[in-house]
């Protein structure tokens, strides 16, 4: 999963990136359009992997992980190619939106919804260019007669249309023969999108008194778009100290979970990913996969010679071996199964592929 974390400039995009991957990349302005995007890699916290471990007390220990792209501001007029380039090589859109106020840094006050529209105007001008692009091209090639170019004409004007009405992509109506421009397209505003609202630990504190907050709210769930309140400077603060110490932390503000496990929580949910578990003495490992993903499928994940010579998925649910306490308990008590090729992956299968070539 490769995630871009997104917005204007100065919101704390860096500072959160910072926050979940224990970076050190610098804070502070862009102002060179052609500055390159910051990445790194998060752990996925799993529960069910730690049960695992301390069951198996394997060699090796190997958690998901999530790529987290930090994307230079996108300001008015746009920042460059290679920006928008960063932003169409993620899977989803992390778009920070500034809900505090710093009067060393700002000029303006705070306006969560005036920024959220102001950059995702930016990305739906952008997207107006590549269909316009891909409008000529259609219309030059359906001369001939070809039908496939004049319906793809036909549709990129309806796309324009929609996008010069200031809505983004993923809203809408592709049909079945449409998916193309979805692959290859190059489209920004058809990724999935999770708003950050940037609190102060104030805000934190108080999301039901902070106007900012609940606008952007509101403005995200009309757009059927998640909205997280996360204090950037505050979970990068606490990502170096020890887990008792942050806890401490994080209990003052009425916290349960860092910022990274709520992101990823709202991430899997919204790309509908799940993971299975694969254990042992030797490794105990979360893959990641699409919800939906059949078992040769997920085999391949593993390796694509346990896919290529897949015979069988031996499978005992998560739940059911940790409230059985051992594999021989849960295989006495029938929750032992073994699943063929058509097979529909669940979140928490624990699996051992059977295979042959």
């Amino acid at each position: 999963m490769k995630l871009g974390i997104v917005g204007l400039p100065n919101v704390g995009k860096t500072t959160l990136f910072n926050a979940l991957t224990g970076s050190q990349a610098e804070t502070g302005s862009y102002t060179n359009a052609a500055a390159k995007p910051n990445i790194g890699t998060a752990k996925v916290p799993d529960e069910r992997l730690d049960w695992l471990a301390e069951y198996y007390h394997p060699k090796k220990y190997t958690p998901a992980t999530i790529e987290f792209v930090d994307v230079p501001g996108v300001a008015a007029g746009g920042k460059g190619r290679e920006v928008f380039q960063a932003i169409r090589m993620v899977d989803a859109l992390v778009e920070v939106v500034r809900c505090f106020d710093d009067d060393s840094v700002f000029l303006e006050k705070a306006d969560a919804v005036r920024d959220a529209e102001s950059f995702d105007l930016e990305l739906i001008l952008a997207d107006i260019e590549i269909a316009e692009r891909r409008l000529e091209r259609a219309k030059k090639n359906a001369k001939g007669g070809d039908k496939k170019y004049k319906r793809e004409a036909e549709m990129c004007e309806a796309l324009i249309a929609h996008l010069e009405g200031e809505k983004p992509a993923r809203e809408f109506e592709f049909s079945e023969e449409d998916q193309d421009i979805l692959v290859d397209g190059g489209l920004l505003t058809v990724k999935p999108v999770i708003y950050v609202a940037n609190l102060d630990e104030s805000g934190m504190a108080d999301l039901d008194g902070n106007a900012n907050f609940q606008a952007l709210k509101a403005f995200a769930e009309a757009r059927g778009a998640a909205v997280l309140p996360v204090a950037a400077k505050f979970e990068e603060d606490i990502a170096g100290l020890d887990p008792e110490e942050a806890q401490v932390f994080m209990e003052d503000l009425g916290l349960n979970e860092t910022g990274l496990d709520r992101l990823i929580k709202t991430s899997y949910d919204l790309l509908g990913y799940i993971s299975f578990l694969t254990a042992g003495e030797d490794d105990v490992h979360a893959w990641t996969i699409v919800r939906g993903t059949k078992a040769p499928k997920a085999a391949g994940k593993v390796h694509t010679d346990i896919e290529r010579g897949f015979i069988r998925a031996e499978i005992v649910a998560f739940e059911d071996l940790k409230a059985c306490g051992s594999m021989q308990a849960a295989k006495e008590k029938g929750h032992f199964r073994l699943e063929g090729k058509d097979y529909v992956m669940q979140d928490g299968d624990v699996t051992m592929f059977r295979f042959n070539i």
